[in-house]
């Protein structure tokens, strides 16, 4: 069996994308394991796929229904909130400490990892001061990213997310991986490469250097596999790649809000020309994540809401308590009703009629203050120097289930015991996370 772990995360890399020409890294760990498509969750977003596999549960477990959460007290929306304690289940590093087998884990750019009882944890966490940000990354143990600094530079976080993003992201990530494989062998090593992500949702699914993109990606696990063999632990590592979720190419975007809205459904509350959105008065609205939407009813609306969403063209599901069980989404967090759009759409948050009453954080990276995800922030209009307001820019989008065909995530391992299934069937990202909790 072996001793250490080491759980590699590429999103958006699909069984297609690997080859022994394209990428022979990838290949190679392969061929003393298995390749198999994925089974993902819903909906098929970072954070709630991330927290099935650590958890080996389904979201209406874990309660991390999306990137974003509604807190219908405080009439508040928030996304890419990182506290450990929103997870209502326990994750990998968890139940080791349980168990109290001694193993090490290490966890670097992973959601919802603050403040965890994994030994080693690294995430962004920029520090917002009155005239700068600050490009810091939080770190357990305090400290260990002033390490990393003095071996490696700083982490730049305009390469993580925004119109500058760069595979400079899952570089540096690459070399932050290394360092802790040196200095601290864990058990457990869970680790994130980005760039690919950026890529799709910017330019769809086959553009022009997706070549370049998934040999650099090849070129980076290369270089982990290297380091595993230096330091003398390769014959007792096993590797696991996987990706979160497929991708689908997009032609525009839905704005569920401005819908509601004209239907009188959402209110607002204009101060000084600007509109705010005014979740108090609102009957309902949608917290939008790529192609799912969770709409938070007031009671009594239900039936009206769902008629509308039944009469606009681009959404193709409307989950109600029932269809949500089936999909194992049926938790306090998730909406009254969940929209998912058609393969060829996303949907927006915008609430405005008129742009120039939208709010200043609209046309800004502003990945807290939005009530929905905005791939948006991927581009950015030199003649206003801001980011623009036109969903048609994005070309590749995910979040619903892939239908027969579709594109999926995939599984590659150097070790072939993860699951009695046949070889044919697609594994289910629960049975891997209910493999890797049962593997030291």
């Amino acid at each position: 069996m072996a001793k250490h772990i080491i759980v590699i995360d590429i999103v958006g890399l699909e069984r297609k994308h690997i080859s022994e020409n394209l990428t022979p890294n990838i290949f190679n760990i392969s061929q003393t394991g298995e390749t198999r498509n994925i089974e993902t969750v819903f909906p098929a977003v970072t954070c709630t796929v991330q927290s099935s596999l650590l958890s080996g549960s389904y979201p209406e477990i874990h309660g991390i229904i999306s990137n974003g959460l509604y807190n219908r007290q405080d009439y508040a929306v928030s996304f890419w909130e990182q506290s450990s304690k929103l997870v209502q289940a326990d994750r990998i590093w968890d139940t080791n400490k349980m168990r109290g087998n001694g193993s090490k884990t290490a966890v670097l750019f992973w959601q919802n990892t603050m403040y965890s009882s994994a030994d080693i944890v690294l995430t962004p966490r920029p520090l917002h001061m009155d005239d700068r940000i600050i490009m810091w990354c939080y770190s357990k143990p305090p400290g260990f990213y002033e390490k990393l600094i003095q071996k490696i530079g700083k982490f730049d976080l305009s390469w993580y997310w925004g119109p500058l993003v760069s595979k400079k992201s899952s570089e540096w990530i690459e070399l932050a991986t290394e360092f802790v494989l040196e200095n601290e062998m864990p058990n457990f090593l869970f680790t994130y490469i980005p760039h690919l992500d950026y890529a799709f949702q910017r330019n769809g699914t086959s553009y022009n250097n997706i070549k370049d993109d998934l040999k650099f990606v090849d070129d980076l696990v290369g270089r982990l596999v290297k380091k595993v063999t230096n330091i003398g632990i390769i014959e007792d590592t096993q590797f696991i790649i996987f990706s979160e979720y497929g991708f689908t190419d997009v032609n525009s975007d839905i704005s569920l809000n401005t819908i509601f809205r004209e239907n009188e459904l959402i209110s607002v509350r204009e101060i000084e020309e600007v509109e705010y959105l005014d979740l108090e008065y609102s009957k309902a609205f949608a917290m939008v994540d790529h192609q799912v939407a969770h709409i938070y009813v007031k009671e009594n609306y239900s039936n009206s809401v769902k008629k509308i969403l039944e009469g606009i063209k681009g959404v193709d599901i409307i989950l109600d308590n029932e269809s949500k069980r089936h999909l194992r989404i049926n938790h306090p967090r998730s909406g009254d009703l969940i929209a998912v759009s058609n393969t060829d759409k996303w949907f927006s948050y915008y609430w405005w009629f008129d742009s120039s009453k939208s709010p200043s954080f609209a046309k800004k990276v502003d990945i807290h203050r939005k009530p929905g995800y905005d791939p948006v922030e991927l581009f950015f209009d030199p003649s206003t120097k801001s980011i623009p307001l036109d969903g048609k820019l994005v070309k590749g989008s995910h979040g619903r289930l892939p239908s027969e065909g579709q594109a999926k995530p995939v599984y590659v391992s150097n070790k072939k015991d993860i699951a009695v299934t046949n070889e044919s069937d697609d594994l289910s990202i629960v049975t891997i996370g209910k493999y890797l909790k049962n593997l030291l």
